[in-house]
């Protein structure tokens, strides 16, 4: 296979445990330039620049395996280890997957090197397929995780072509990863569902943020994408979005595992809070320290 491509098809194939179709999965090309780290945003993506020879490249795309006859998709991890009460869900599942798809996709093709069309679908099968799977699995934050960047991966689409609207579609996927982040926390923190113990955490693939991460992002999502039509509703929000947030400055210092970008973030994005609520909290650190 040639260097100069971005992606190759494993020779190994895949047998998709719900309809036994046979594939190969798409893999991401390392090196020779082809991933040019940029910034990293607020939401902790890593923006990545064009290079000359490949052009943009977009990592987000490849993580999902997908089937490509019904579409059925989980993380590499999970895709094979299904039960088989699991597998029975979802293969019943697969005309409301696929009509749905299509509706906002006129075609899907896994079977050639992904678009962001596909790598949006594939968060979006993600999403639906990790329904059906126990707790085990921990399924609530990887469909949070999924939705964050099905919303990342809208935007590309819109920023190409923007008059198909994919920017309403990321604000549906942003919602759905308000709701997935706050509830994954919520059941760790009673113990109905522990965030995942050999997964990356993410939310991006350049760097774990772990579970600071995690904590941040439910303060982010519900400060930027909670709802605001009830003015008294949303200061409860903001509250709880600041408390959340202020919440990574009680865990320690700029270390190896909590780098200083987290916390650089996180101070923005209280003082916006803040700034919103019409509090005058200069310190975070000592604000949180007072509360």
């Amino acid at each position: 296979m040639s260097e100069s491509t971005v992606t190759f098809f494993s020779k190994k194939p895949i047998v998709c445990p719900v309809c036994e179709t046979t594939f190969y999965r798409e893999e991401l090309r390392t090196g020779r330039g082809r991933l040019i780290a940029g910034s990293l945003t607020h939401e902790l993506r890593r923006q990545y620049e064009p290079s000359q020879k490949y052009g943009r490249v977009y990592p987000l795309i490849y993580p999902v395996t997908v089937c490509p006859d019904c579409f059925y998709a989980a993380y590499p991890q999970d895709f094979l280890e299904i039960p088989e009460s699991v597998r029975q869900k979802i293969e019943a599942d697969r005309t409301r997957r696929t009509e749905t798809a299509h509706r906002i996709f006129k075609r899907l093709e896994f079977t050639e090197p992904r678009d962001l069309e596909e790598g949006v679908a594939s968060y979006f099968f993600a999403v639906m397929c990790y329904d059906f799977f126990p707790k085990e699995f921990s399924p609530t934050f990887k469909q949070g995780l999924s939705s964050l960047r099905g919303a990342w991966l809208c935007n590309d689409l819109h920023r190409r072509s923007p008059q198909e609207n994919y920017d309403y579609l990321a604000k549906v996927f942003y919602r759905k990863a308000r709701f997935f982040y706050e509830h994954s926390v919520e059941l760790e923190q009673t113990g109905e569902e522990s965030l995942p113990q050999q997964f990356p955490l993410g939310p991006d693939l350049d760097k774990n943020y772990g579970y600071d991460g995690v904590l941040y992002l439910v303060g982010y999502l519900d400060y930027r994408y909670g709802s605001r039509d009830d003015p008294e509703q949303r200061k409860i929000a903001l509250q709880r979005a600041k408390r959340t947030v202020a919440k990574i400055f009680g865990m320690g210092k700029a270390s190896k595992n909590k780098p200083q970008a987290i916390l650089d973030n996180a101070r923005e994005v209280y003082q916006q809070i803040a700034t919103e609520l019409g509090l005058e909290e200069k310190d975070p650190e000592k604000a949180e320290d007072a509360s």
